[in-house]
Order: structure tokens, then sequence, then C-alpha cells
């Protein structure tokens, strides 16, 4: 799986947002600056996760950046997808709606595997979990797999 530029620079926008906490606008500015994004992606990203209803953004001088909704109710699949659509799709078709044929037949059933096993992890981290600098139990145990990050 690979994570887009994009979807890596929402979650770390995101989870800058949560750190300054409820209610608290950042400026576009700084927020770019603070995680070295570049400002013409955050804009567009801040558009994506407004129109998706994770952000409020205000403007004018007072104006910033915020979270529309708590951070332990916003998990990184609703970032990713603001950005990105569907987590796992094959040339832009959902897995299952793939209709294989021969020797591939079964294949359509390895992409929704797959996309289950990363809603798995993607649905239950939330950005409460990273501000806080833990990871739900199930999911620091993955991480703890000596073979996790093993490149075969």
């Amino acid at each position: 799986m690979r994570i887009s530029a994009k979807a890596d620079y929402a979650v770390r926008a995101a989870a800058e947002l949560a750190a300054a906490g409820p209610g608290v606008r950042l400026k576009a500015e700084d927020l770019a600056a603070t995680q070295a994004i570049p400002r013409h992606f955050l804009d567009n990203i801040l558009a994506d996760l407004r129109r998706r209803g994770l952000v409020r953004i205000q403007r004018g001088a007072d104006g910033g950046s915020s979270l529309a909704r708590p951070a332990a109710e916003i998990a990184l699949a609703d970032i990713l997808r603001a950005v990105d659509g569907p987590l796992a799709a094959v040339r832009d078709v959902r897995p299952d709606e793939l209709d294989y044929v021969g020797a591939a037949a079964i294949l359509p059933s390895v992409w929704v595997a797959l996309r289950a096993n990363m809603r798995s992890v993607l649905e239950h981290v939330t950005l409460a979990d990273l501000v806080s600098g833990r990871l739900p139990r199930r999911i620091a145990a993955l991480v703890a797999d000596a073979d996790a990050w093993c490149q075969r």
C-alpha cells in the first residue's frame, strides 16, 4: 500500500489541529510551517477536510482552521477518505465490484481482505490517539511484531 503525500500531509495537519485543542484556530501559514507542508497543498487539503465536515475554516484577521468534531471522533480513515477517496480501489473500482475470470478469479477476494485489514487499523486510530502518543492496544501489538517492517 502506498500512502500519498497528500494523505500524509492531511493526517499531520489534522494532528496539529487536534493538538491545539478544541475550538483553537490555527493559521494556515503556521500549520504549514510547523509540519513542513507546502502551502498550496495545505490549502487544498483543508478545503477537502472542510467539505467532509472534519475541519472548520474561518476567514479574516482572527481566522484559521480548527477541527469540526472532537479529535476522538475523527479516525485516520476519515481523513484519508476525505483527501484520497476510498481506502482501497483497483483502477478506481471498489474491490467488491471487480469480476475476474480464470486463474485470477479469486483475486477480488484478496483485494477485499486487504481493504478490511486497512480499515481495521485506520478506522480504529483517531487523532486523539496520535496526540496522546498512544496507539490502541491492538494496533500497538501490530507495530511491536518483529516482522512488521520486514522488507521482503
